[in-house]
């Protein structure tokens, strides 16, 4: 199936710093220290990555998050779960704007 994301792509990530090296370096290198073991295990990173994937859409982010759970130990229960968690955020933060839609139609009906 054609599609207009390539997942060939994100193997190809990195050449991202061909034509500015100094700004891809310190972004790949703030990236990689932020995913590393540090207060939260990078099993809990990688789910956090996942949930955020989702958010963003972005296709690529979630092949390699949907990977990087699994490979750090995460099953699919708890990747669902996360999955879930940002809905219920991203449903909630919809709704919430309901609030301004509904202050702005009261005001406009009078």
């Amino acid at each position: 199936m054609e599609t207009y994301y390539d997942p060939r792509d994100l193997g190809s990530f990195a050449e991202i710093g061909k034509d500015a090296p100094e700004l891809a370096g310190k972004f790949f290198d703030y990236y990689n220290e932020v995913f590393a073991e540090g207060e939260l295990t990078e099993r809990e990173k990688a789910l956090i990555a996942l949930a955020v994937a989702h958010t963003v859409q972005c296709p690529y982010c979630i092949d390699a998050y949907t990977r990087a759970c699994l490979e750090k130990g995460s099953h699919l229960g708890e990747m669902t779960e996360a999955l879930h968690v940002v809905t219920a955020i991203r449903g909630g933060a919809s709704l919430v704007h309901g609030v301004q839609m509904r202050k702005i139609a009261e005001k406009l009906s009078l």
